[in-house]
């Protein structure tokens, strides 16, 4: 009896340790699926989350070497680029002092760009002009800021346009060269930077301006067409008619004292341009190549337009039309830059070619004021035909900014664009003639504008400067 009790109980025992291990090893069986269910959806979505992470810092890293490389070819527009091909269009008693010019912008409008037209260029503030809230780049760091780029840290856009900032100034110098104070250039061109050219900017490229492209009156200005050469030549007309002329123009002949060093500074403005246009894209992507595409072909036909303008004229083409016809080029193309196509590109740069050189050739002659190196014949007015022209090519199938399937320009049916480019360009006319007009008053009877009829007769260099640019001068 006791055996088979010692049996019963064993059996039993067997059962319930057999039996159970086969339920937990079931229940067990049971969960591993759906444990390693869930560890692989986490594994996968941490993949994918690196992945994105990986493909977003690829994307910064190549849109942000771009756009200081860009920075860079735009400074270089500057100084060597314009400093060259200003200086050598003047007579070479005046090279310091006119390359001077264009150098002191790198450093004086550097300084007040941190310290305040940024802010009021690009910040928040109403449909006219920014605030101060990025006053001494106050919020301006290495993180990306959505409302105007985001795949490049905020201080790369910041220093990117920046450079416009600098250049813009600069042009206007050609027109009062060889008779402004070099203390009046100073004060004139920070006066102006922030009553002109920071509202300008806003208007057009800042978020909820006036004239940007989501704005109350939609313009197309993709890299400076109105913001840069319409404010920077209609200036120069101004100035220089309320400067008075050279003495001795037009009777006494003035003519460049090195078409070499315009010829280099020419060929800089060229490759620097494509900082200019293909970079304000603002990324490395597809509309960066398409503005980079535009840019060439758009110069490369303004030097067939005015040269062969210049051929039938004159029975030859000179070197010094040929850079002027590519700078022109290059203006009319800049707002047209991320709209229009390579063909487009080719009709805008004929078109401003033979325009400009009747503009600095004929219309000038005309009305005889001395816009001494044709910031106005070039700048103004190929700047105020590539804004309209614009608004004749933009298509949507480059730079679909109204929605797709929208149309863009004129010849695309969207009639109202020329329209509003013809506004905005009367805008910056308004804005630039009233601006430049108080500033040079203020500057005139505070300080003095002009040098010295002395001066003059010495230059520039020895007046303002007190050396010369030339060692073998005597």
């Amino acid at each position: 009896m006791r055996l088979r009790a010692a049996k019963i109980f064993l059996s039993f025992l067997f059962v319930l340790i057999f039996g159970g291990s086969v339920l937990c090893g079931s229940v067990a069986m049971a969960q591993t699926p759906a444990t390693a269910q869930t560890d692989r959806i986490a594994a996968l979505e941490k993949r994918a989350d690196d992945n994105a992470a990986a493909i977003a810092a690829a994307q910064m890293a190549g849109d942000n070497g771009w756009m200081l490389v860009s920075a860079a070819l735009v400074l270089m527009m500057s100084g060597p680029g314009l400093a060259l091909f200003y200086g050598g269009l003047v007579r070479k008693k005046n090279i310091l002092g006119t390359m001077m010019q264009t150098f002191a912008m790198m450093a004086v409008i550097t300084v007040l760009w941190g310290l305040l037209t940024y802010s009021l260029a690009f910040s928040s503030g109403n449909a006219f002009i920014g605030g101060l809230h990025n006053a001494f780049l106050r919020g301006v760091g290495l993180a990306p800021d959505k409302a105007y780029a985001g795949t490049i840290p905020l201080q790369t856009f910041m220093i990117y346009q920046m450079m416009f900032a600098i250049i813009t100034p600069a042009l206007i110098t050609g027109a009062f060269a060889e008779r402004m104070k070099f203390s009046a250039m100073v004060v004139f061109t920070v006066l102006w930077s922030i009553v002109v050219y920071s509202p300008m900017a806003h208007m057009v490229w800042g978020q909820g301006g006036f004239l940007n492209a989501t704005g109350s009156l939609p313009c197309l200005d993709f890299a400076g067409g109105t913001v840069v050469h319409v404010t920077s030549g209609v200036s120069a007309l101004v100035t220089a008619i309320y400067l008075g002329k050279r003495i001795g123009y037009p009777k006494i002949p003035m003519p460049p004292h090195s078409v070499v060093l315009s010829f280099v500074g020419a060929c800089m403005l060229w490759v620097g341009w494509f900082g200019f246009n293909a970079g304000s894209a603002l990324s490395a992507g597809t509309l960066a190549t398409s503005a980079f595409v535009a840019t060439q072909f758009g110069a490369a036909a303004a030097v067939l337009g005015w040269s062969a303008v210049e051929w039938i004229r004159q029975g030859k083409p000179s070197a010094l039309g040929a850079i002027s016809g590519a700078v022109a080029g290059l203006v009319a193309i800049t707002p047209a830059a991320g709209f229009v196509s390579p063909m487009s590109a080719i009709w805008i740069g004929l078109i401003a070619g033979a325009f400009c050189y009747m503009m600095v050739v004929k219309v000038k002659a005309w009305f005889g004021y001395d816009d001494s190196l044709d910031a106005f014949g070039i700048h103004g007015a190929g700047g105020t035909l590539g804004a309209l022209l614009t608004g004749l090519f933009a298509n949507s199938a480059i730079n679909p900014i109204f929605g797709a399937g929208k149309p863009t320009g004129l010849f695309e049916g969207n009639w109202r664009q020329l329209f509003h480019q013809l506004l905005g360009v009367g805008l910056a006319w308004g804005i630039s003639i009233v601006g430049t007009l108080v500033i040079l008053f203020v500057v005139d009877k505070t300080i003095g504008l002009r040098v010295s009829e002395e001066d003059e007769r010495i230059g520039l260099d020895l007046s303002q400067h007190g050396e010369e640019g030339y060692d073998w001068a005597h």
